[in-house]
């Protein structure tokens, strides 16, 4: 397995993982697919430096997951403070893959001028809830009721991490 920067190339299969749980998961709230158009413009926002920064998993040709940071919200005080999330193919979950990316993520980074990182995991989800407390991640805030999907509504547990 190898772990690098994504590159446009990359953004078919990237879409392709993350319309699998759009379709089957409320790990995210978006409830049509995004289509390939959506994911080039939202690719815009990573760098190849600074902290906003997307990686993927590859073996191969194949695309066994990505992770990124980004805004966590617009206005200009928030700018130290990071959105992260990691999605793994399904076929891939368990397999260490996205502990591989957070630590990529994690390291690339690093002496940024960033201060805490947050994630948003719905639940019940206690696969991602050890992987984000295996990085440092501690549990701030539980929303509940969130968000509504599959006509279900879900709660969302807030997680941060000091950087």
């Amino acid at each position: 397995m190898e772990v690098r920067a994504a590159h446009e190339d990359d953004l078919e299969q990237i879409n392709e993982i993350y319309n699998h749980y759009v379709r089957t998961s409320p790990a995210t709230f978006d409830i049509d697919e995004v289509s390939l158009e959506t994911r080039r413009r939202w690719f815009e926002q990573f760098g190849s430096s600074g902290p906003h920064r997307i990686f993927v998993a590859r073996d191969g040709d194949e695309i066994l997951g990505f992770a990124y940071s980004s805004r966590l919200h617009e206005r200009k005080a928030y700018e130290t403070s990071l959105n992260v999330t990691v999605y793994v193919a399904p076929d891939r979950r368990t397999t260490g893959v996205g502990k591989a990316l957070y630590s990529a993520l994690f390291e690339a980074i690093a002496g940024e001028d960033v201060h805490r990182a947050y994630a948003g995991i719905s639940m019940p989800n206690p696969a991602s809830v050890r992987l984000h407390e295996s990085f440092g991640f501690r549990q701030v805030a539980v929303f509940s009721e969130q968000g509504r999907k599959f006509d279900k509504y879900w709660d969302v547990a807030w997680f941060e991490k000091e950087l």
